[in-house]
């Protein structure tokens, strides 16, 4: 991708977010291919102002929210099924303040620890953007790594759908930590002008979102988008500082794993020029299977082949 030809500003007001991934949405911006935005987003929640005490009520910015706090939808002009929307992530840079938050909820994990129907322990942090480091009230400071949790298309069937699971086909929720600045993201474009909506800023995450929240939000991410006529895969794939990264996601966890590995496999056979039992002996020599998160009601899956990891003869 080369740099970009018009730079664009989206802002967060009522007018341009949504709550749900949706074909019949209008584009609240449209993009010509090689363009860059610069998008302001508000966290998950699309919180105004910060909590000043842990899980204090603040206003937000959609009342009676069905889902993540989204930017968009932004047209990208010539964008048709059968494509991939390529999207370059130049720089995230996260808000001052953000927000974990564990317990009370009816999840799997939650139901292991005993921890459904208890009062949800919340974490407020300070995040130093220049310093790449956050720290929660009791101390605690970990490293940065901002990325964003959402970046999607809607599915094609009409009416409007959840932004909480991610897909395959379109993206979405994907909450992958590899996701990083100088990452690109290739998804199967679903829609006409593919009306991308992104958001769910993240601040840090662990490979698996384990209570169901990253350190959430408000992030200013610049990204330049771009349309792949003849994509290296039909479902979402990835290249990031870390190396390659292939997605699997479904309700069964050994499904998702499959997904996953099946496009590292197809993607490694082509780009070695081997056969897929070859590619899949390869992937067992260097690839690393992680667990994305399981926090949307699907499990979500990465396969990564670091950079560096198989070299050519």
């Amino acid at each position: 991708m080369s740099a970009p030809l018009v730079e664009h500003r989206l802002d967060p007001v009522p007018d341009t977010v949504t709550d749900v991934f949706s074909a019949d949405l209008p584009p609240v911006l449209s993009v010509d291919p090689g363009d860059s935005v610069v998008v302001r987003s508000l966290d998950a929640s699309g919180h105004l102002e910060r909590q000043r005490t842990p899980g204090e009520p603040r206003p937000l910015l959609i009342d009676e929210r069905r889902g993540h706090c989204l930017a968009g939808p932004i047209e990208v002009r010539g964008a048709a099924p059968g494509m991939a929307l390529a999207v370059r992530l130049d720089a995230l840079r996260p808000d001052g303040w953000g927000w974990t938050v564990a317990g009370g909820r009816d999840t799997p994990v939650n139901r292991r620890l005993g921890l459904v129907g208890s009062d949800p322990t919340w974490l407020l942090w300070e995040l130093d953007a220049e310093q790449g480091t956050g720290t929660d009230q009791f101390g605690h400071t970990v490293p940065l790594a901002p990325f964003l949790g959402v970046i999607g298309m809607p599915p094609p069937e009409p009416g409007e759908h959840s932004t909480v699971p991610p897909r395959v086909f379109g993206g979405g929720n994907i909450d992958c930590r590899e996701l990083v600045a100088g990452s690109t993201l290739f998804l199967p474009v679903t829609v006409e002008g593919a009306l991308l909506c992104v958001g769910d800023g993240h601040a840090a995450q662990g490979d698996g979102e384990a209570s169901g929240t990253a350190i959430e939000c408000g992030m200013t991410t610049r990204l330049t988008l771009d349309l792949v006529p003849e994509p290296a895969l039909p479902t979402a794939y990835a290249v990031t500082p870390a190396g390659r990264v292939t997605f699997g996601f479904s309700p069964d966890l050994n499904e998702a794993t499959g997904q996953a590995l099946e496009a590292m496999v197809t993607w490694l056979a082509a780009l070695l020029g081997l056969t897929p039992a070859a590619a899949l002996a390869v992937s067992s020599a260097a690839v690393q299977l992680r667990v994305t998160q399981v926090a949307n009601e699907t499990w979500g899956v990465h396969a990564l082949l670091p950079e560096g990891a198989v070299r050519g003869r």
